[in-house]
């Protein structure tokens, strides 16, 4: 098994990868080839077949698994793999593991820890909202383990969601520590709640791809629908509290344009919008600098709209 993060430029190899996508396309002169997004744990490959044709390269479609023999090539600074021959593995010549990206920390591990801010909640409606999911659902614990927080972007890898809801729960804490404007209770049930939706807006691996309910509604609206159902389980939560619980939820993107239906108008909803933004734009660093050997220029990214590389120390 060649692993992605290992291959280097001018090399051939023959190697099993996930076809994660693929799309057909002509070149200017009119002649055909394939665009492959290949995957393995550690990362993902554009695989490009320029003759897709050719009787070296059998049928195949998105979420197989390929055995691929081909060249790889740097292409605007990124690895490529100029494909030759291409053919569908067949069970037991690959191991599925090796192709799910997971996270480097332990689950169980994160979990315990996640669990530990479950109990530090006092409010006893708050807390039995939160237990509601992360205590009592055995099937919702299972999938909240093993999601990714995005399709691509940041934390899009199993294990994801939890390292990321983790992240932004300690984010929370040191803000309760320095401020105190805020409710403790409210930001740390809204902090474990804010991205809920998305064990439902995303597929599980290895597809971890948007549903018809993710594509329809988005992790906002389904995470507001899963308060509320857990809400509707307790007798006598006020309502107030649960608006302002799902307000955090709602107004968690920030900004309209970004996706949120309102904008932050609690203090705790405004933390939790920047301890969000926080982790997932210096996740997104951290992946894009993950194994760059050197310090050159990555080239214009859009999401941070500037030139990016790493220090020189």
């Amino acid at each position: 098994m060649r692993y992605i993060n290992t291959l280097h430029e001018g090399e051939t190899i023959r190697n099993i990868y996930l076809c994660k996508s693929k799309r057909s396309a002509e070149t200017r002169n009119g002649k055909p080839y394939d665009t492959l997004n290949l995957q393995d744990k550690t990362g993902m490959l554009d695989g490009k077949i320029w003759d897709p044709n050719s009787q070296g390269v059998a049928d195949y479609d998105e979420m197989d698994f390929v055995e691929v023999f081909g060249d790889v090539i740097s292409y605007n600074g990124n690895l490529q793999l100029n494909i030759r021959q291409l053919r569908v593995a067949e069970e037991g010549e690959y191991n599925p593991a090796d192709y799910m990206p997971t996270s480097e920390n332990s689950v169980d591990v994160m979990y315990n820890e996640l669990l530990s801010y479950v109990k530090q909640i006092e409010n006893p409606y708050l807390r039995q909202a939160v237990e509601y999911y992360f205590v009592k659902d055995e099937a919702f614990i299972k999938k909240f383990k093993a999601h990714s927080a995005a399709k691509s972007i940041h934390h899009g890898f199993s294990g994801g969601l939890l390292e990321h809801t983790l992240s932004i729960v300690k984010m929370c804490e040191f803000y309760v520590h320095s401020y105190s404007i805020f409710n403790k209770d409210l930001l740390y049930a809204a902090a474990l709640y804010h991205d809920i939706g998305k064990t439902k807006e995303l597929s599980a691996f290895p597809e971890n791809d948007y549903t018809d309910g993710g594509q329809l509604l988005g992790h906002i609206v389904i995470g507001v629908e899963m308060v509320s159902d857990a809400v509707r389980s307790i007798p006598g939560f006020p309502e107030t509290l649960a608006n302002e619980l799902k307000h955090c939820i709602v107004a968690h993107h920030g900004e309209l344009e970004y996706g949120s239906p309102k904008k932050p108008a609690l203090a705790e909803a405004l933390a939790l919008y920047h301890a969000d933004c926080t982790d997932a734009r210096f996740q997104t660093l951290k992946e894009l600098f993950k194994d760059k050997q050197t310090n050159d220029w990555l080239g214009y990214n859009r999401l941070f709209e500037s030139n990016l590389r790493k220090t020189s120390i």
